[in-house]
């Protein structure tokens, strides 16, 4: 078995209209900047994380992110934020190279894939049936290390207004995770910016947007000025991985092509 690469992409924000802006970045441009330079920079790659909030509450957003994504070649896992609109994924992405939700077996990992959204909150929590699903995934491949990717961050961030809107029952998800040795990491969207934690043996990744970031530590929402950026990960036959955030540079999104279709 040789190292898997992946790259996360996370809350996009995507609206019908490519031009729609959010916190005065346009959201489609910005991600196909950030495909284009993790194409130049990461690829090839085995699979493509998305970790929520693929739309900013805009149905018609999803053909956008069919757009983005559906000429890569390559399987494209995703699970939703507190933004999206659950049913209309469903049937938008439905198929193809789209895997929403559930586990997927690559190799020496099990990617387990977690809906932690609450209809009309922004904050999350994972349901009794979400729970028994998680383990149950992790109990059914022992002998796999597992990845688990979830939208609503499960830990503290330090940030007064962002923790109130958090998964409001980490404690129930901790108690999950910490019965299965195979876990390594716990990865998730949401929170527009970096994190990078341990629980006892697992480490914690938060990323930042493909669109606008949050302020690190602030009490009251704040933007960050930092740009776009995206994840990557290469994940051994031996449970170790290597991670990275990178910062896309104003020169890729200026190069950035009207669709990444456009240069596949």
């Amino acid at each position: 078995m040789s190292v898997l690469r992946l790259v996360q992409f996370t809350d996009p924000h995507l609206y019908g209209d490519e031009a729609g802006t959010l916190r005065g970045v346009a959201t489609y441009p910005a991600l196909v900047g950030a495909i284009e330079q993790a194409r130049s920079h990461a690829w090839p790659v085995d699979a493509i994380l998305v970790t929520g909030d693929l739309v900013q509450d805009d149905p018609a957003g999803y053909a956008n992110f069919r757009r983005a994504f559906g000429c890569l070649g390559k399987p494209v896992y995703c699970l939703p934020g507190n933004h999206d609109v659950p049913d209309d994924m469903r049937r938008e992405l439905g198929g193809h190279p789209f895997v929403l939700g559930g586990s997927v077996d690559l190799d020496a990992w099990r990617i387990v894939l977690l809906d932690s959204t609450l209809p009309g909150s922004a904050g999350g929590r994972l349901s009794d049936r979400t729970l028994a699903e998680l383990d149950s995934a992790l109990a059914g491949a022992p002998d796999r290390h597992a990845l688990v990717c979830l939208h609503h961050h499960p830990v503290a961030m330090s940030s007064r207004w962002l923790d109130r809107v958090g998964l409001d029952n980490a404690d129930e998800f901790f108690r999950v995770i910490d019965a299965h040795r195979n876990v390594r990491a716990v990865l998730w969207g949401h929170v527009h910016q970096c994190f990078d934690g341990l629980h006892r043996h697992v480490r914690l990744l938060g990323t930042p947007s493909t669109c606008t970031q949050f302020l690190p530590y602030a009490d009251e929402f704040a933007v960050d000025p930092r740009p776009p950026a995206y994840r990557t990960l290469e994940l051994r036959p031996d449970g170790t991985f290597r991670t990275e955030v990178v910062w896309v540079d104003e020169a890729a999104r200026r190069r950035a092509p009207h669709s990444a279709c456009s240069a596949a």
